[in-house]
This record gives structure tokens, sequence and C-alpha cells, in this order.
């Protein structure tokens, strides 16, 4: 069972608890800014990959930002005061 668990550590990165804030946030850039490609031509497998360190990533960051500061405007609240969630003009 260890030989796995080294495995998966050695194929996903360095586990996120490992890392420091500024090492963090270095690996969370770099795996936002190649998602898009990932997506779009990446394989299955590449993907998943990408999904899981992703999460492990975020949710590495939630922990340890648990009171982050939200932007008003990325609210449900928001979307509604910017008019994005009302309809269209009625025709006649």
């Amino acid at each position: 069972m260890d030989e796995h668990d080294e495995r998966t550590t050695t194929m996903t990165g360095v586990d996120a608890s490992r890392l420091d804030d500024q090492q963090l946030m270095k690996e969370l850039e770099t795996i936002h800014r190649t998602r898009h490609d990932t997506l779009l031509y990446g394989s299955n497998d590449a993907l998943r990959a990408h999904n899981d360190r992703m999460a492990q990533l975020e949710g590495e960051y939630l922990r340890r930002n648990p009171r982050r500061p939200v932007a008003s405007g990325r609210t449900r609240e928001g979307a509604r005061e910017r008019g994005c969630g009302e309809s269209a003009t009625p025709r006649s």
C-alpha cells in the first residue's frame, strides 16, 4: 500500500498541505493557466489528473483561508443587482 501512495504522490506533485503559502499560490496560478489547454487538448487521463490536482490545491487554499474576501459581484445577490438574472425585454 505504501508503494501505491508514494507513486500517487509522485504523479500528482507535492502534497498540497506540504506547500508553503507562496508555493501553493504558484501552483494554483500554474494549474489555472494550463486548464483551458488541458480541457481542449488533453487526454481523458490528463484531464482527470488535472481535475484531481486542482481540487487538492483549491481545497488546501480554502482550508487555509476560510475567511478570504469575497467580492460582492461574485455572489448570487451581486449578480442579481447587476441585472444578469433579469428577463429579456418583453415583446409586443
